[in-house]
């Protein structure tokens, strides 16, 4: 049987910006199709500029990078963009039409697509993301919510294989947050391979199988996300804090409650306490 490539493999990569900045060190990643992917790490950590190399925004300093097992050394950005689509953090950075309906169009025209089929893509994505009612307004004049949902359907209506997004949930209230990961469900339901830089220690915990976790622009550890969140050394080393049902579970441990050790889940300390409850009614 023929083992399955990664879609994305990293080889050996460094990155020195201009001034002599080495941001990315030594980094050797693999990442397959249909992944549900975080990066985690304190600010400078490197997490933006390893996703800037996956589609040519920078180009690595020394190793190789390779998509759907082509070395995309001498791929341009344009035909990189195709294959990976980045929604970055300031959803400014990519927004520059004067409408919302012309933001989308501008993306699909790069396909060589009808104008029937550009504008009836066009449409369904407006109506997909809730952005049709705004279709004729500037990108400028959105609420923060609004401009971050229309440059993830910029960058979706072009169906990559590989989506990026970089805090995602950054500056979200919890009906956006609900929206993106409602989002993301149906894009990996899809096939799609997607990876999410996030601080968010409760939403990586919750949603994220897997996490990376960056310092000095190395990567320190590469796991299974409730493992590596539950760690309090990698947890320190890297700026971040523990999940809450981490730092509930260690209290109760600290009166005694032992037990609870390998409880790591919400729904699992629930159960956990109602025995409690209940074992302590019985007694009484």
């Amino acid at each position: 049987m023929v083992k399955e490539l990664p879609v994305v493999m990293i080889r050996e990569i460094g990155y020195s910006y201009p001034n002599g900045t080495e941001a990315l060190k030594n980094i050797n990643l693999n990442i397959f199709k249909g992944e549900l992917v975080g990066i985690m790490g304190k600010n400078g950590a490197g997490k933006t500029s390893l996703i800037r190399t996956l589609n040519g925004l920078i180009r690595p300093t020394y190793g190789t990078i390779y998509i759907d097992n082509e070395n995309i050394s001498s791929k341009s950005i344009a035909t990189l963009s195709k294959k990976v689509g980045i929604i970055f953090q300031n959803p400014f950075h990519q927004l520059f039409a004067n409408s919302v309906e012309e933001e989308i169009k501008f993306s699909l025209k790069s396909f060589n697509l009808g104008k029937e089929e550009i504008q009836s893509k066009t449409d369904r994505i407006l109506r997909e993301f809730n952005l049709e009612k705004y279709r004729n307004r500037s990108p400028l004049n959105l609420s923060g919510g609004e401009s971050k949902k229309l440059a993830m359907a910029s960058i979706i209506c072009r169906d990559p294989e590989i989506l990026v997004f970089d805090e995602p949930t950054l500056g979200q209230d919890a009906k956006e947050i609900d929206f993106f990961i409602n989002l993301i469900t149906s894009e990996r339901k899809k096939g799609k391979t997607i990876i999410i830089i996030t601080h968010n220690v409760e939403f990586a915990y919750e949603y994220l199988p897997r996490t990376i976790l960056m310092a000095d622009g190395q990567i320190i550890v590469d796991g299974p996300t409730k493992k590596v969140l539950n760690n309090e050394f990698l947890i320190k080393q890297t700026s971040l804090i523990l999940p809450q049902i981490r730092q509930f579970n260690l209290v109760l441990q600290q009166n005694e409650f032992y037990e609870v050790e390998d409880v790591l889940t919400t729904n699992e300390m629930i159960d956990y306490l109602r025995n409690l409850i209940k074992h302590k009614s019985s007694n009484i």
